[in-house]
């Protein structure tokens, strides 16, 4: 069950929204949320007019504004705050660590090369350094909250079918339909037969959580620009990946697939971490 939503905030627009998605998820799922601000050297300058010494000030400001914002849509849900010092990857994971946390949001700049604050370019390190699920969103980016339409891609990786039953979770708090993605890669039949069968496990998941779904077939050059073109397509909420998907000649150059749909994705992506353990016989 989700009931800790950890949020990482810099109280940029990028963060602000972070935090608005994680309070639309904290109501359904009736969760905590605990906004997270680490204090690094270039803090003051970055908030505070590169005044240092009203720097706790002006932090306690900004967080109260935050909470007598967002306090009443929460609902039954603690909005919470703190503050840490060091690396802001290092920090946040930590955080969520001891905080408990089931989930991690996190705001993102992307690959545009413009990092306002720090948020933006810390949140791949996020996502590489914690076993928690993470939900990145691009700055800038408007979609509706309420998840309605979750796009879960699958491919020749057994991993691939681990982020399912958090999705699940995700799925059932908003009443939310899941369309299971199979990314056909070669024209290998044989790889085709385990995708679909991975595909065809995933759905039968879904069902027995009673939780729409269908599944959908796709041939794929590159699976994050598949998946992404897919999800803004069917105007996707969420895309839910995991960390390990398959690798090609040009994935190495590119980088990997999930760090590229983090990057890239319009849509929110909710990515999992993979285990050496399976969920499927």
């Amino acid at each position: 069950m989700i009931k800790k939503i950890l949020v990482a905030i810099d109280f940029s627009d990028c963060s602000v929204n972070a935090l608005e998605h994680a309070i639309t998820i904290a109501e359904k799922a009736k969760a905590d949320i605990l906004m997270v601000w680490v204090n690094k050297p270039e803090s003051a300058k970055e908030i505070n007019e590169g005044k240092p010494e009203n720097l706790q000030y002006e932090v306690n400001k900004r967080f109260n504004n935050l909470k007598n914002k967002y306090r009443s849509v929460l609902g039954g849900g603690k909005l919470l705050t703190k503050v840490r010092d060091g690396k802001v990857y290092k920090e946040v994971v930590a955080e969520a660590n001891e905080w408990g946390a089931d989930m991690i949001i996190v705001g993102t700049h992307g690959a545009s090369g413009f990092e306002e604050f720090w948020v933006g370019s810390n949140a791949m390190k996020i996502v590489s350094s914690t076993s928690i699920p993470v939900i990145t969103i691009r700055g800038g980016v408007d979609i509706g909250r309420e998840l309605k339409l979750i796009v879960l891609p699958i491919d020749s990786t057994p991993e691939t079918r681990q982020k399912v039953p958090f999705t699940v979770q995700l799925a059932k708090c908003f009443n939310a339909e899941v369309h299971v993605l199979a990314l056909h890669t070669t024209s290998v039949k044989t790889v085709q037969y385990q995708i679909d069968q991975y595909a065809k496990q995933a759905i039968s998941h879904l069902k027995e959580d009673k939780v729409k779904c269908k599944l959908v077939k796709s041939d794929a050059d590159n699976v994050s620009r598949a998946m992404i073109d897919y999800a803004v397509k069917v105007n996707a909420n969420l895309i839910s990946i995991t960390d390990e998907q398959e690798k090609s000649p040009m994935n190495w150059v590119m980088g990997p697939y999930a760090q590229q749909t983090v990057n890239h994705s319009p849509i929110p992506v909710l990515t999992i971490h993979s285990t050496n353990t399976n969920i499927y016989k």
